[in-house]
Parts: C-alpha cells; structure tokens; sequence
C-alpha cells in the first residue's frame, strides 16, 4: 500500500513515499538517501518494499532541492538534511507512528547517526554504505573545492547531473567533521560490502569502533554502493528485520488473536476515516478517499459491501460448478453502488424513500451451453450474501461501558 505524503520543512515542501502493509503494522522506519539520490532510488525502493513484507510501514521522502521536493539544493547542507528528517519524522508522530527504525544509506547514514538522538522515539539506527562523517562527502568533488573555496560556488558533475555547491555547503560539513557517535539507548547496526568502491570498508570500521554496545556488523559481501542488484537490498531489508525485531517494540494494536471466531472488530486508527479491520484470522484498512478527506490506505465502507457480495457470488458458482462438473475455466464479477457513502452521511438522521440499486455483471470462461450459463447466472443470486441483502436485516446497536 503506497501514499504519497508531503510536509514542510523550513518553508518547503517535501515529498515523500509512505509505503505500508495491509495489515498490523509492527513498526514505522524512515529511510534517508544518499548524496544527491532521491527517495525513488533503486536501493531505497527495494529495501522500503521488502520492508513492507516484514510487517513494517516506510517513509522516504527527497530532500530540500532534490526529486520532487521544493527547494534549492545549492542552499541546502547537511544541517538542513537533519531538519528535513526531523520534519519527517514529526509528520509520521502526527499522521501514523514515530518512527522506531532510523536507516541510512550512505550519506543518508551520516545523517541518521546525527539525527537519532533527537528523535526519542527511535529504538534502533541502521547505516548502509555510510562514511564515519558528513565531511566524508566531499571527496566527491574534491577537484572543486579549491576553487568553491575562492569563487564562493561552482558547477559540480556528479554522475551524470550537475550540482551547484556552495562554500556554505562546504563550511556546514566542517561543523559535522568528528567520528563520534554516541547512540543513547539505540541500538546500531552497520552494514557495509567489502568491495564498496565509493565509501570504503574502512569508514564502517571507523563508525563501528566509535559506537556503544548494543551494536552489530553485517557485511554486504559482493554488493556495490548503491546495492543495484535486487538480490542484495532484499538481502539487506530481511537482515534489517530480524535484527531490529530485538529492539523495536510492536504497536499495541488490537491483535487477530483478541477476535472471537465470528465477530469483526472495527476501531479507529487517526480520528479521521482511517480505522482498522480485524477478524479472528486476519487484519487491514478501510478508509475513504482522498476528494472526501480521507488517506484511501484502504476500500470505504461501500466498497466492503460489494466485495462482500461480489466474493460470495464468485465463490457460490464456483461450487456449483465442481458440484455439477461444469467446464467453467474462469469467473470474474463486476460491481457497482449507484449511491455515494460519503454523501450518504451528510443525511444519516433522514430516511431514504427511492431503492438502491447494485449492478453484477457477471463474465464466465468456458466450453459452457446457453442452458447451462443461464444456470450459473441463477446461482449468483442464490449466493448467501444476496439472500442477506434482500431479507429483512435488523441491526441492534448497544453502548458498551469499559467496567
């Protein structure tokens, strides 16, 4: 489940990439990119994903001047790229959870160690590819600094895109030029390839000598800097789990173990539209759409309604027809509400005098005579949720008072 998020740091706009799973999540993480990436960097992306598998939901965002974000990066330094990730984590605090898990990759991970103890909440830091400082970056463009030096800026080739730094970039970096990196009550995992030919091997030694224990060492072997081989980010996110699974603490959300067999638990999730769905055996969101104020993490209730009857027809035919040895390949249902839910709210105190109408059509596959089509056709409206929405239904609403 993707959202694209925004928040502002020092009067710019961020863009960021919220990526979750469709059930509990166990944790929030925030991802911080390299030198001059971007949040949709193959490395960010892949991690952030496979993350998502584990349980955990992932904010990356571009920072000042870069990818989709407001801003000049010529004006933007390291400083900056600290307070654009206090911003972001002061927007997950607001909208989700703070985050737990802080990860960087490379220059991104100079700027977790220095941010993590700013953001309290977070029980554990993960570098990737990281140099032991910020001032580490420069040897990017080391040809130039003379010259930024003495002309106060220059034109810089990076890559393949060319970046204007300044001689304030240059001066903030010097303020954040010591090796020392005191985690209070986080733990540190470093993860570094041996062959890394951007940030050597040696810059992880140096970040993990200048540490406090709880800390730990993983090492990439035969991974490039920018982890470009699928293979090694999804390595990376699994080891990140397992690892971090010792530190963070799961959110106390109601747990498909707490359901009795048969009922359905709906609460609230942000005090807007967002709530979450629980059942003896599984979890995930329902929401409204963004055009009525909602986050769209999930179906609206009006959706839930057609799956409902839309999964019990597709279901019932297919009995039917294993019962009946029907050569049906293939079942597929569409369905329409021709009212809208959020509407619908507006007037919840007055009763509606005209019928709703719901629209199946239904698509089989399959060496199938028109007598037996017309059959299958019957069935769908014999499936138990279509019998439910045509019986008389009486809902009985209690208050329940915590004792």
């Amino acid at each position: 489940m993707r959202e694209k998020i925004e928040f502002i740091s020092n009067g710019n706009t961020l863009a960021g990439l919220l990526e979750r799973p469709t059930q509990h999540i166990k944790a929030v993480a925030l991802f911080a990119h390299c030198f001059t990436c971007g949040k949709d960097i193959a490395a960010a992306s892949r991690i952030s994903r496979a993350l998502v598998k584990h349980g955990y939901a992932v904010l990356r965002f571009d920072f000042t001047g870069l990818g989709n974000s407001d801003g000049d990066f010529a004006n933007s330094n390291f400083s900056s790229n600290l307070e654009d990730l206090y911003a972001a984590a002061d927007y997950l605090r607001q909208n989700l959870h703070a985050p737990q898990l802080l990860i960087g990759h490379s220059l991104g991970g100079a700027a977790v160690l220095a941010a993590a103890d700013q953001v309290e909440e977070v029980k554990a830091v993960v570098t990737i590819g990281a140099p032991a400082n910020a001032k580490h970056v420069a040897h990017n463009f080391s040809a130039q600094i003379e010259q930024i030096k003495q002309a106060g800026e220059a034109q810089v080739q990076l890559g393949r895109r060319t970046f204007n730094i300044k001689k304030q970039f240059l001066d903030d970096l010097d303020t954040h030029s010591k090796t020392q990196h005191t985690l209070k009550n986080k733990a540190l995992l470093v993860m570094h390839s041996p062959i890394d030919d951007v940030v050597s091997i040696e810059q992880a030694e140096a970040i993990y000598m200048a540490s406090k224990h709880p800390k730990s060492f993983i090492s990439l072997d035969n991974a490039d800097h920018l982890l470009s081989r699928a293979q090694d980010a999804e390595y990376a996110a699994t080891a990140i789990s397992g690892w971090a699974s010792k530190y963070i603490e799961p959110h106390p959300e109601t747990t498909t173990d707490a359901v009795e067999n048969g009922h359905l638990v709906v609460s609230e999730k942000d005090h807007k539209f967002t709530v979450n769905v629980i059942s003896d055996s599984h979890s995930w969101l329902a929401d409204e759409p963004t055009q009525v104020g909602g986050k769209n993490l999930g179906p609206d209730p009006y959706e839930h309604l057609l799956a409902a009857l839309g999964t019990c027809t597709v279901m019932t035919m297919r009995m039917y027809a294993t019962h009946k040895n029907l050569p049906l390949k293939h079942i597929k249902v569409t369905l329409q509400h021709k009212k809208n839910h959020h509407q619908d709210c507006d007037n919840c105190e007055q009763k509606d005098s005209y019928a709703e109408l719901i629209t199946r059509k239904v698509e089989i596959e399959g060496n199938l005579t028109p007598e037996q089509e017309q059959r299958l056709l019957a069935i769908a409206d014999k499936c138990p949720v279509h019998k439910t929405l045509h019986n008389h239904i009486e809902v009985k609403t209690q208050l329940v008072n915590d004792a």
